[in-house]
């Protein structure tokens, strides 16, 4: 799950003449705030180093979980094709990048973000990419989320770890007003992140949201901690992107947990969701699977199921099996 080319190379663009050593010590500033979850009252990009260090450091990995989750999206939903997309926290734009490699349907975006350095990163990485003009408003989710409009896609990622848990509830409420067509809320895949996607996915079925993905079902969670439910997307890291993180591994694995809400979801196929790595050996194939009951199953698949074992010797950890 590679970066679009036009995106690789207005970051390259952006980062050139940036002393390397600056980049690294400001991402691992930023990563330490990400990791502890801090809340307290500044922006964690608050600068245009900061701003630079997570275009060089992070939006590759956000970019690939997002794109895996609106995957997940249109496999489950093949029939949606939004026009408009409101991305509430939107950083440096990188849902619309995603949403417009996964939707040639859309013609226009409207994107909500308060940091004034990240916003203006944004600009500039999608001049003249796009067959539309973004729409960048400033401003933050307590004050001007009322104001923007409703649109088909209505998105929010790697943000509700940055509120209060009591403003979680009403956020999906505002969130879930303004979207015609689908909600995704993306999370880091951590326990606390799901956590908090758990919540918006509980707030807004009450009032009649259909489960796309990644849930096969709208009953309760089956998921009992110290379990949590998240997936992973591995990326392939660019020279840039390997010398901001000083990593030698050629790849990342980006963790993360979602959930994708409708207003209505036509009649599917019965499917189970695969919720780790497989387990394969000689002949046979150990799937932890999330079915269409509301229950979670571990399950041996052998040679002697047929068809059934070859799906699963092919199957990944976050597809979709059928039947």
């Amino acid at each position: 799950m590679d970066l679009p080319t036009p995106l690789r190379a207005a970051i390259e663009a952006e980062i050139a003449g940036t002393p390397l050593a600056d980049l690294r010590r400001a991402g691992e500033v930023l990563s330490g705030r990400y990791r502890a979850e801090t809340r307290d009252g500044r922006m964690h990009l608050s600068d245009d180093l900061f701003a630079k260090a997570y275009a060089a450091a992070r939006l590759p990995a956000t970019y690939a979980a997002l794109r895996a989750a609106l995957a997940s999206l249109v496999e489950g939903r093949p029939d949606f094709a939004p026009a408009t997309l409101l991305d509430v926290g939107a950083g440096p734009g990188t849902v619309m990048w995603a949403a417009a490699d996964a939707f040639p349907t859309l013609i226009g975006a409207t994107l909500l973000e308060a940091s004034a350095p990240i916003r203006r990163l944004g600009h500039r990485l999608g001049v003249g990419a796009f067959a539309f003009t973004p729409d960048w408003r400033a401003g933050d989710l307590a004050s001007d989320l009322a104001a923007m409009p409703r649109a088909d896609l209505v998105t929010l990622s790697y943000v509700l770890d940055e509120i209060a848990p009591a403003e979680i509830a009403p956020l999906a409420d505002t969130l879930w007003s303004k979207t015609d067509g689908v909600l995704l809320v993306v999370e880091p895949g951590t326990p606390a992140g799901w956590a908090r996607v758990l919540a918006v996915r509980d707030r807004l079925i009450a009032v009649g949201a259909c489960v796309v993905a990644p849930c096969p079902h709208a009953h309760s969670c089956p998921i009992v901690a110290p379990d949590w439910c998240h997936f992973a997307q591995r990326l392939p890291r660019s020279r840039l992107h390997l010398r901001a993180k000083e990593a030698e591994v050629p790849y990342e694995d980006e963790k993360f947990a979602y959930v994708a809400l409708a207003r209505d979801a036509p009649a599917r196929p019965s499917y189970q969701r695969v919720l780790a790595p497989p387990r394969a050996g000689s002949g046979k194939v150990r799937l932890k699977l999330c079915r269409p009951d509301g229950t979670i199953a571990d399950a041996l698949v052998t040679k002697r199921d047929g068809d059934r074992f070859r799906e699963a010797r092919r199957a990944d950890w976050g597809d979709r099996l059928e039947g």
